[in-house]
């Protein structure tokens, strides 16, 4: 695929994976979806659901998991609570481009162009907070969170990324 390709795909994955609605409920199950994906894969990552004011209202660690991973997270978070797009999509902006983060002001230790950050667009409203993983690579980072949010929303035609 090219990369506009890739970036129709983000931009649809976006379009497609909004919620009606989210509290702090919505981010309890949906967090455990992603941990529950997690163990039947055995895949040693960390989860965060955080909102826009910066509450953090799920958190999870799995073993193998560090302070490296919290500031994967933090990053990732960031960069969607910045550009109320996937942190992929970032990724993607700067490879077309041929930019850096530097090159649009940013704090590669307060930003990352890498997946695993996805907004959680409420229908009507915007987007209230992310999503983040980090553990693997940051395809499949991204890719964990779409297969679950689909899971989550029952939504089973949801275009995937599996490999840049």
């Amino acid at each position: 695929m090219t990369i506009e390709e890739l970036e129709k795909v983000l931009d649809m994955q976006e379009e497609i994976l909004q919620f009606s609605h989210f509290t702090n409920e919505d981010a309890w199950m949906l967090g455990n979806i992603i941990v529950s994906e997690a163990h039947r894969r055995a895949l040693p990552v960390a989860v965060s659901i955080r909102l826009n004011n910066g509450y953090t209202v799920f958190q999870y660690a799995a073993d193998g998991t560090n302070l490296c991973s919290q500031g994967w997270l933090d990053r990732k978070y960031n960069t969607v609570k910045m550009t109320e797009h996937s942190s992929l999509n970032l990724y993607m902006t700067l490879r077309e481009t041929e930019q850096s983060l530097e090159d649009l002001f940013l704090d590669p230790r307060e930003y990352a162009a890498c997946g695993g950050g996805f907004p959680i667009r409420v229908e009507e409203v915007g987007v209230i907070g992310a999503v983040t993983v980090s553990g693997l690579d940051h395809v499949s980072d991204h890719d964990l969170l779409i297969k679950c949010i689909s899971m989550y929303l029952h939504i089973d035609e949801v275009p995937r990324i599996r490999a840049v």
